[in-house]
C-alpha cells in the first residue's frame, strides 16, 4: 500500500487514477471521526461522501505541485470536520437507531473475546461513544484526532485551523470531561480505529 507522500505524489500525477485508492486508504478513518461526532451511522455515511466529494472537487483545482504538496490525512480530516459543523448546523428529524452504531468499528479482535467481555467492551464502547458526542464540538473533535486516530498535536491544531498551545488545552479538556462522565482510564479505550 502506498504511503501518504506517495499518494499525494500519485494525485499530481493522476487525480483520476489515484482518488479511488485515496477513497479506500481514508474512508474507514473519516467515517469512524464523523460518527464519532455525530453519533448517527447515516449522517457519518453522508458527511464522510461528502467530505470525499469536497476533496475531488478541490484537488481538480489544484495544481500537480500543490497536490504534490498537500498533508492529505490533516487536509481530509479538515474537510470532514467542516461537513460535520455544517451537518449539525442543519434542523434534523430525529432519528431512532435500529442497531448499535459502534458495533461496526469495533476491532476485530472482540470476535475472539469470551462473549461476556465482549458484550462488557461493547457496552463501554456504545457509552464512551454517546459520552464523546456530547461533548462539546471543539473538544470532542480535538480528542477523537488525537487519540483515537493518532494525529499529532500540531495535525489537530491544523485540521482544527487553532494554534497548538489551544488544542493541547482542548484535548485535556476534553479527557477531563470523559473522565468525569465515564471515570476511569479513557484513552485506551478509544482507540477503535
Amino acid at each position: 500500500m502506498i504511503d501518504e507522500h506517495g499518494l499525494s505524489e500519485a494525485l499530481a500525477r493522476d487525480l483520476d487514477g489515484h482518488f479511488e485508492q485515496l477513497v479506500l486508504v481514508f474512508q474507514d478513518r473519516l467515517y469512524g471521526f464523523a460518527l464519532r461526532l455525530l453519533g448517527s451511522t447515516r449522517d457519518a455515511e453522508e458527511s464522510t461522501q461528502d467530505a470525499f466529494v469536497r476533496a475531488y472537487r478541490a484537488l481538480q483545482g489544484y495544481s500537480a505541485e500543490r497536490r504534490r504538496e498537500l498533508h492529505l490525512r490533516a487536509w481530509l480530516f479538515q474537510i470532514t470536520l467542516n461537513v460535520v459543523r455544517n451537518r449539525v448546523r442543519k434542523v434534523r428529524v430525529p432519528e431512532t437507531p435500529i442497531d448499535d452504531e459502534m458495533e461496526s468499528v469495533l476491532p476485530a479482535h472482540v470476535a475472539d473475546e469470551q462473549p461476556e467481555v465482549a458484550a462488557l467492551r461493547r457496552e463501554r464502547l456504545g457509552e464512551l461513544s454517546r459520552e464523546i458526542a456530547a461533548l462539546p464540538e471543539r473538544y470532542a473533535a480535538a480528542v477523537v484526532l488525537r487519540h483515537v486516530h493518532g494525529l499529532s498535536y500540531e495535525e489537530t491544531a491544523q485540521v482544527l485551523a487553532q494554534p497548538v498551545g489551544t488544542t493541547k488545552s482542548d484535548v485535556h479538556r476534553g479527557l477531563r470531561l470523559l473522565r468525569e462522565s465515564v471515570g476511569g482510564e479513557v484513552v485506551g479505550a478509544t482507540r477503535a480505529s
